[in-house]
């Protein structure tokens, strides 16, 4: 009874990977049953290559997905933890964004070869992530800045304010 919570997350991390996979599954058979079976004559070496960097970027994700909910063990056999929970943002919620957006691609690259610019999303956001992190890390300190007075006066008024130590009595 003491690990309901961990055998719960479990069983839904074991769900949600099985619907991921017959997700990529679903998505892979209607593009090659589509564009190689019925559109054989247009299908050359370069929708070849974007098939395969489909499936890796399928392949990449799902498995670091995988290795992110899966459950851990102690010696005995006995459930320590269910794994990490999928539902969390993070990196956990850009790697299904991955996936999402590789299906979309490579469904929507059927219709029309274009729809492979659409890749670019992933390492524009990743750049704009990047981007403000490095911004926090690069110009947080301006120590030569002036302040106006306004925001002096309640710098001042917080530093003057006595602060009081709660201490525990017996």
């Amino acid at each position: 009874m003491a690990n309901q919570g961990a055998k719960k997350r479990r069983e839904e991390n074991n769900r949600h990977m099985r619907n991921l996979f017959y997700l990529i599954i679903v998505c892979n058979a209607v593009y090659l049953l589509v564009r190689a079976g019925i559109f054989h004559s247009s299908f050359k070496w370069k929708q070849w290559v974007s098939y395969m960097l489909t499936a890796i970027c399928y392949i990449i994700p799902y498995l670091q997905i995988a290795l992110i909910a899966k459950p851990s063990y102690d010696e005995n056999g006995e459930l320590l933890d269910g794994g990490f929970d999928l539902s969390t943002g993070g990196v956990c919620g850009y790697l299904h964004d991955i996936i999402y957006i590789t299906c979309f691609v490579q469904l929507a690259s059927i219709i029309s070869e274009k729809f492979w610019y659409l890749y670019l999303v992933i390492p524009a956001f990743g750049t704009y992530k990047l981007f403000g992190i490095l911004k926090g890390f690069l110009w947080q300190g301006t120590e030569g800045a002036e302040e106006d007075e306004k925001t002096q006066k309640k710098r001042e008024k917080r530093a003057s304010r006595a602060k009081y130590v709660r201490t525990r009595t017996r």
